[in-house]
């Protein structure tokens, strides 16, 4: 994966950007032999990056889709000693969730060590979208549904607008379909509380372009190449 040699220098320990940008223009560092260049690109996976002659040992990337079992927290550690998220995936590195799912709510959940990405899949202005499949208490009208997509006045402001799917309406239980950008806590299970229908099952299906589709619970796997540009471009890195 081709990136700024800054970056890769950052990412390999060598100290803030800055001072990296100091170590190129010293002429202390080299790829494939040659004297780097403040500005350029490399692709450390392909391309020999030495530091006063040492090469850099950067840390694997490693990204992981979850379909995350109800009653596992969305933590690298648990104080209560639950199991958490990082111990359902084989991964060889270090790695965190990006966001959180409740303890109650199972689905999609990306895992990766990639700081960078996970900033910027988590921040409000890139809008990243996180699709749901809700069970809920009573029968929700199309009104109640569109109602939810206009946004909801909660404790801590309005709700974004969102999609909403009514896929099944009876008496004492209905289906919806929820796309929501935002990322605030609890945020399905509150809006719903909040127009008279708690919430008895949450499932996430998708998270950007990532979906958890044929995974059974618990189960997970590596990112492909394409689903991780995807994510990527997504966030504009």
């Amino acid at each position: 994966m081709i990136q700024r040699l800054q970056r890769v220098l950052a990412s390999a320990g060598l100290g803030s950007r800055r001072s990296c940008e100091d170590l190129i223009r010293e002429g202390r560092v080299t790829v494939d032999g040659r004297t780097a260049e403040l500005g350029s690109s490399v692709d450390p996976s392909l391309q020999a990056v030495l530091v006063d002659g040492v090469p850099i040992h950067r840390e694997t990337l490693e990204y992981w889709l979850l379909n995350k079992p109800k009653g596992v927290v969305s933590t690298a550690k648990d104080p209560q000693g639950r199991r958490t998220v990082v111990d359902c995936v084989p991964a060889s590195v270090r790695i965190f969730p990006v966001g959180r799912l409740d303890a109650d709510t199972t689905g999609a959940l990306l895992l990766t060590n990639d700081g960078a990405l996970a900033h910027r899949l988590l921040h409000p202005s890139y809008g990243v979208e996180k699709e749901y499949r809700v069970v809920v208490v009573g029968r929700v009208t199309e009104v109640t549904a569109r109602r939810l997509a206009a946004g909801i006045d909660l404790e801590d402001g309005v709700t974004a607008p969102a999609r909403v799917v009514v896929m099944s309406s009876r008496q004492t239980r209905s289906e919806l379909g929820v796309r929501i950008h935002e990322g605030r806590n609890r945020q399905i299970r509150r809006m719903l509380e909040a127009v008279g229908h708690p919430v008895v099952e949450l499932h996430r299906v998708g998270f950007g372009p990532l979906s958890d589709a044929a995974m059974v619970s618990g189960a997970s796997r590596h990112l492909e190449a394409s689903e991780i540009e995807g994510l990527r471009r997504l966030v504009d890195l």
